[in-house]
């Protein structure tokens, strides 16, 4: 069987690189990195976290929860790896953003039926091909797809990356761990605000200085990454009810809520480092020293990566793509991650476990699996491919976009979590057969 062409080895082109080779399908992957990379990427390793080290909630109440337990369910070699490297992060997976690479770039690297092939690719390969070459998709490739594809079909918007900060220049005697409400262990670095030094804090935070980036404008962030200081910029309380929230964390010394809380979290297993949640930024380098120095606790913090903005390039999926993220024009050619409008890690790497599961099943003429749309899985394709959305943007996954279930529930969590317990029976239903194809055609036709 001639090998299918997989271009790029993020959490998408590893998922469905190790879909199908784990399905007798030979792959030969395709990574430009260490050879040639990006302004928001910093090692060669494959899946690197470009942004926060946190894959969001691991409550089946929470959609992208839901997400996960579904990939889990069914062999996904990034959720493996991300069980495996997780750091304390309350109810959210967060990873050790080194290891969690490390963990995934191994297992592809020694898969016999993975090869991989460094340097850019600059053209699309004969035969099955899956380009997952992300948001940051080089020059030159990006102007073939656009030949391709045409160029009304690729849209934009800017992300944004928080800074980080080493664990033992956070000032401990003004700061403390906790958990919001109490709940679950106390992971996550709480800086407390007065109202007077949130009022300094946001003066400082929407006069400061930002960092020239070709093309910005506030109106193109993505909501889901927007940079705090565009945030900010909306409205002096508005930070207040993101991710300066002090809702369930009291402050030890005080027995009260202080005014606004600036939250840092685990970036590592070794603890060494933390990431401000929720501050992805495009401010100047001094300017963001300046301005987060000024949250009580991080007077004297050593800054070791500051936040950084990169455009994200992502296609108008409906007008080109169907719910298995295949080309519809050409189904030789599938598409998978960020670049075809799922929004967020684990959704990116749920839509390379699609194309590899699919892809896999078509090559041996074998029908599709059903992922229907009361499955998170399912529930992405078709909202990628839905032809009557007309201003298509990026999502995560979300509740929205799956079915009611048709009778009345008290409660916003027990509703979420009985669509939960509806889509995992629908998962378990089919558990079986997605597995089985884990094994090769001939041991299946003798088993």
């Amino acid at each position: 069987m001639e090998p299918v062409s997989v271009i790029g080895a993020g959490l998408a082109g590893s998922e469905c690189a190790w879909q199908l080779a784990q399905r007798g399908i030979p792959v030969r992957l395709c990574e430009m990195k260490p050879e040639k990379t990006t302004p928001a990427h910093v090692t060669g390793q494959f899946a690197e976290l470009c942004c926060s080290n946190s894959l969001r909630s691991n409550q089946l109440e929470n959609a992208v929860g839901l997400l996960k337990e579904e990939l889990r369910r069914l062999g996904s070699l990034i959720l493996a790896c991300a069980d495996a490297t997780a750091v304390e992060a309350g109810g959210a997976l967060a990873v050790d953003r080194e290891g969690f690479s490390a963990l995934v770039t191994q297992r592809i690297k020694t898969h016999p039926n993975i090869t991989v092939v460094p340097g850019e690719v600059t053209d699309l390969p004969q035969g099955q091909v899956v380009i997952a070459s992300g948001p940051l998709t080089s020059d030159p490739l990006a102007q073939r797809l656009s030949q391709l594809l045409g160029t009304d079909t690729a849209l934009h918007f800017y992300d944004a990356a928080a800074p980080l900060v080493s664990a033992e220049s956070v000032d401990l005697e003004r700061a403390w761990f906790g958990s919001r409400y109490d709940k679950g262990t106390a992971d996550y670095v709480n800086c407390p605000m007065t109202q007077e030094e949130y009022d300094a804090f946001w003066q400082a935070l929407t006069t400061a200085e930002e960092a020239p980036v070709h093309g910005f404008e506030d109106q193109q962030v993505f909501e889901g990454c927007m940079p705090v200081e565009v945030m900010a910029r909306r409205g002096h309380d508005t930070l207040l009810y993101g991710p300066l929230k002090p809702r369930g964390l009291k402050d030890p010394r005080t027995g009260r809520e202080p005014y606004a809380v600036v939250q840092l979290r685990k970036d590592n297993a070794a603890g060494t480092v933390y990431n401000l949640v929720g501050f992805q930024t495009h401010l100047k380098f001094p300017e963001q020293r300046r301005v987060f120095s000024m949250i009580p606790g991080l007077e004297q913090a050593e800054f070791l990566r500051y936040g950084v903005m990169h455009r994200n390039t992502f296609l108008n999926s409906p007008r080109l793509l169907d719910r298995y993220y295949r080309l519809r024009s050409q189904s030789r050619i599938c598409f998978a991650g960020q670049m075809t409008g799922v929004e967020g890690y684990v959704e990116s790497a749920a839509s390379g476990f699609l194309v590899g599961v699919e892809l896999a099943r078509r090559l041996e003429g074998r029908p599709p699996v059903d992922f229907p749309q009361e499955t998170a899985i399912g529930a992405l394709g078709l909202y990628i491919s839905n032809e009557s959305i007309t201003d298509f943007q990026p999502m995560n996954i979300n509740f929205g976009i799956i079915p009611p279930l048709g009778y009345r529930v008290k409660g916003k969590r027990n509703k979420n979590a009985e669509l939960s317990a509806r889509s995992l029976a629908v998962i378990d239903g089919i558990r079986e057969d997605v597995l089985e194809d884990e094994m090769p055609q001939a041991r299946r036709e003798n088993a």
